[in-house]
């Protein structure tokens, strides 16, 4: 009788005993786990599942494995996905402004480009995704943007005509190699790889941190270091997340997804350091822009200029540039 009484004691304290109730976040991007965006998505769920004490747990879906970055960030609109980082590239398509600074050689360097998005400008634009259904949290990075090709070097505009050039589904970056005299030709990552190896484009355009993590020495001959856009990336978590999580819960994401951005940043460091010697390593033949050149380039995108001015407030703009 006695051990009967206590084995029901027990059963009725362990049924007393609260469980910790966890939420799963699934988190898509677009490139392989040793890649920027997979470090960043590692040291945002470090930070989230350590301070929420296991409410949280992250589980990874790398390399374009919940689909293109468009179809993640619908996926969070709708409350399939919990939390992702993107590109710049497809935010435009979701608030417009967000495309202001993929504008070819808008910023000076990192340091600017990193002041500007951390600050006012870039709070605000942030802020902007409430009305689309999603919650921006910070600017991640992937670093200024070069090319890479098959056809021949890169040292004047004129070497772009009708090169076909693989870009974002964003209508700057199309604009700018269409007034180049290029072949922009839009496409999901995930097809980007094959296309090459196919001949069905000639090239793509993308920071360091992607062309050595995608291993694009592989199938690229030749790189133009041009930094002809800088590039950043957005952490994002859906609605339906946040709108779940007590305020606390909201502190932690929020600091977590800057330490994302952080660890991004610091994967950007290096690889400008190191990236492009490994590539010519790799076999790879290398130029690079000289400030004369970026000028030649830049002057031949007027045109294009002017249109941005259109699109985008021109205020905006000049407040970007006039940055420190």
């Amino acid at each position: 009788m006695t051990t009967i009484i206590r084995a029901a004691a027990a059963a009725a304290a362990f049924a007393a005993t609260p469980v910790l109730a966890q939420t799963e976040v699934k988190i898509g991007y677009a490139l392989a786990e040793n890649s920027h965006y997979g470090v960043g998505a590692k040291a945002w769920q470090e930070h989230v599942e350590s301070e929420s004490e296991g409410r949280y747990t992250f589980r990874h879906f790398p390399s374009s494995g919940l689909g293109g970055e468009r179809e993640v960030i619908e996926g969070l609109q709708i409350g399939t996905v919990e939390a992702t980082i993107v590109s710049s590239g497809t935010l435009s398509n979701f608030v417009d402004e967000a495309g202001v600074f993929d504008i070819p050689f808008l910023f000076r360097d990192l340091d600017h480009a990193r002041s500007v998005l951390d600050g006012e400008i870039g709070q605000e634009i942030l802020a902007k995704f409430e009305d689309v259904g999603l919650v921006a949290l910070a600017w991640g990075e992937q670093g200024f943007r070069h090319i890479t090709n098959n056809r021949g070097a890169i040292d004047a505009p004129e070497d772009l005509a009708g090169l076909k050039l693989r870009t974002m589904e964003n209508p700057v970056h199309i604009t700018a190699f269409q007034t180049l005299g290029a072949a922009p030709t839009p496409m999901a990552w995930p097809e980007v790889i094959g296309a090459l190896q196919q001949g069905t484009i000639d090239g793509q355009e993308n920071p360091l941190s992607v062309i050595v993590s995608a291993n694009l020495s592989e199938v690229q001959r030749y790189l133009t270091v041009s930094g002809h856009v800088y590039s950043p990336a957005m952490l994002l978590v859906s609605r339906a997340l946040w709108d779940g999580m007590s305020e606390e819960d909201r502190e932690i994401f929020a600091q977590g997804a800057t330490e994302g951005a952080l660890a991004m940043r610091a994967f950007v460091d290096d690889v400008e350091q190191s990236g492009v010697e490994a590539l010519r390593e790799q076999g790879m033949e290398v130029g690079e822009l000289s400030a004369e050149d970026r000028a030649t380039f830049q002057a031949a995108l007027s045109s294009a200029y002017e249109e941005y001015y259109t699109r985008y407030d021109r205020d905006l703009i000049e407040r970007i540039i006039a940055s420190e």
